[in-house]
């Protein structure tokens, strides 16, 4: 009897990792048919092989070179170096595995405080609703730069998870506000409605019915905030927020700024980390909107 059960639960588990597997196929079938969202996925695979096997193959070496001061292109300095020698293609490279983190954690943190308050000031309503977005919308009518600057001059980050709060802060107002407008629209449909005749627990609608069909703007504006924690960490960076690190792309931007634009040779300094950052976006933005015309029904052809 015992070994009828586990067999039966091994099976069970067999058929869902099937499934799951068929979906995940399934998806990515969907994603590499769509040009845009074929594009944008590439470049951010591209960037995530960078920042994990770069470092690797083209390890960063922070030792002063005078000698090899604005050095130009060539196959050992591939972006040339900057004004103290070092070799800007690998503090890229070496770069790129922080801001990526940032960028992640700061998506995960944005999404699940969004989310959470989003759907339960849509679905609870009443005084739950106007507290929560009394504060939100504080959030949004907040300078987010004066701030800051004061911030700025009280501590300093040291570390990505708190990177990543902080710009978390400024992300999650907008997101809950829009997740809150859907849920309200949702709940009054009569899916919903049924549930609730059938009394179903709240747990079961929120869960089970109000998620699924929020769930690829979700996934989408997760991909946008990583791609706006990008630009936020540069300039978090450049403020002097953060503790510095030469290999962040945004102390690269500074270090190239302080040397004086006048001087020609900081302009390829300058623009590698800048051009990096654009294709990042352009990534970015190319994969969300393929995705969008992927999970979005009312945009689906075909």
């Amino acid at each position: 009897m015992e070994n009828a059960k586990v067999k039966e639960f091994f099976t069970s588990l067999k058929r869902a990792a099937c499934e799951a597997g068929r979906s995940v196929a399934d998806f990515f079938k969907k994603v590499f048919q769509n040009k845009k969202a074929a594009t944008g996925f590439c470049i951010l695979m591209l960037f995530v092989l960078m920042a994990i096997f770069g470092p690797l193959i083209f390890p960063y070496d922070p030792t002063v070179d005078y000698e090899n001061r604005y050095a130009p292109f060539s196959w050992q300095h591939i972006f040339g170096t900057d004004n103290l020698g070092r070799d800007v293609f690998r503090q890229l490279v070496a770069g790129s595995g922080s801001v990526l983190t940032i960028a992640l954690l700061t998506g995960v943190f944005t999404v699940f405080i969004g989310v959470f308050l989003g759907i339960l000031s849509g679905y609870a309503g009443g005084v739950v609703d106007k507290v929560i977005q009394g504060v939100t919308n504080i959030v949004l009518t907040i300078p987010s730069f004066p701030v800051m600057l004061v911030l700025a001059a009280i501590f300093t980050i040291e570390d990505p998870f708190t990177f990543a709060l902080v710009l978390s802060a400024w992300s999650w107002a907008g997101l809950c506000r829009a997740v809150r407008a859907q849920v309200m629209s949702l709940r009054e449909r009569d899916f919903i409605q049924i549930c609730k005749v059938m009394k179903m627990s709240r747990t079961h609608i929120i869960v089970k019915e109000l998620m699924p069909n929020i769930a690829s703007y979700i996934l989408i504006n997760f991909i946008m905030t990583m791609r706006s924690a990008i630009t936020g960490s540069v300039g978090i960076m450049m403020l002097g927020l953060a503790a510095y690190d030469p290999t962040n792309w945004g102390s690269m931007l500074s270090n190239a700024q302080a040397q004086g634009l006048v001087n020609p040779k900081v302009i390829p300094v300058l623009l590698v980390p800048l051009v990096t950052i654009i294709i990042f976006q352009a990534g970015a933005i190319l994969f969300s909107n393929g995705l969008d015309e992927i999970l979005n029904p009312r945009l689906r052809i075909g």
